[in-house]
């Protein structure tokens, strides 16, 4: 709550300062701007009609359970996908949360147990594989998102990445100025191969704040934790670095998003050729995916492995 301050809209007590937008709203204005703003990024950039089958992939955060509570509010058809990582109790938390949160709006939702899919959980995939624990979960949650969708007639994929998600990414690739994840940078990701789903970001124009203020005012009960293994990401330490120039200059994070997607075409078009796996058959740069190459490591090394 901002305390002493009202609502822009009424005379009911503002809980959040939105100074970027100029506005400080009170519960009820929240959820009405939360709604809207949602709404007119779907509409805008053509993410999603009524007939779509639509498939949230929820994790148990603020985030992925709010766009699924604002979708739901909004009429669209929708089912919810958790991913297991099999990361000890915080998996088993982020669980409950899905699947209590499911329960109290009588909505489906499915789970791709992951130590059971590849044989091991995924930290100590990682770990066989010799990469970091954030690109290995990275890749699995991508490959069964997509993959899940596809074999069960869903038209449309939705992840709760937020404007801080996306714009500490683009700040990452700025630094480096890698071009071909620039042109690949976007608020929809088409169906570029028929053995992909669409995937959209409906939450690219909310920043992490708003969301957990959604949430609260929602009474959505949802993961607090980060992930322990995101302590020390590259991304949450761009995040910082973005919060401090925004402190300073409110708005500056959305003039940065938006001037992107502007001029996002000096950079070019992405030609990415996609092949089929030759073991699993959906689509990868490779001969063989790296979702597949993970899972013959793990069978290979299995003895010295545990769930």
């Amino acid at each position: 709550m901002v305390m002493g301050l009202k609502c822009s809209f009424c005379e009911r007590k503002a809980i959040i300062n939105m100074r970027e937008h100029r506005l400080m709203l009170c519960e009820k204005h929240l959820i009405d701007f939360m709604r809207k703003r949602v709404e007119k990024t779907i509409i805008k950039y053509k993410l999603m009609t009524k007939n779509d089958n639509i498939l949230v992939a929820v994790s148990g955060g603020k985030d992925s359970l709010g766009v699924w509570d604002i979708l739901n509010a909004l009429g669209y058809h929708t089912e919810g996908l958790y991913i297991n990582l099999g990361i000890d109790k915080y998996s088993r938390i982020s669980k409950e949360k899905v699947e209590r949160f499911a329960a109290s709006r009588g909505l489906t939702v499915h789970e791709v147990d992951i130590p059971k899919a590849i044989g091991t959980s995924t930290p100590m995939a990682a770990k066989a594989w010799k990469r970091s624990i954030c690109s290995v979960c990275g890749m699995i949650k991508r490959y069964w998102m997509n993959r899940y969708a596809k074999e069960n007639g869903f038209t449309v994929v939705v992840t709760g990445h937020n404007l801080d998600d996306e714009i500490a990414t683009l700040f990452g690739n700025n630094t480096t100025w890698q071009i071909d994840y620039l042109q690949r940078q976007s608020i929809v990701l088409p169906e570029t191969h028929k053995k992909l789903v669409k995937k959209v970001k409906p939450l690219a124009f909310i920043t992490e704040k708003e969301s957990a203020a959604y949430a609260i005012a929602r009474g959505i009960d949802y993961v607090y934790e980060e992930c322990p293994y995101a302590k020390g990401a590259t991304s949450v330490e761009f995040k910082y670095i973005l919060n401090l120039l925004e402190n300073r200059f409110p708005g500056f994070k959305l003039r940065y998003y938006n001037g992107f997607l502007k001029n996002k075409k000096i950079f070019g078009d992405s030609h990415v050729k996609l092949n089929e796996c030759q073991v699993c058959g959906f689509p990868t740069t490779l001969d063989t995916c790296n979702y597949c190459r993970l899972k013959k490591h793990i069978s290979q090394t299995a003895k010295s492995l545990t769930i």
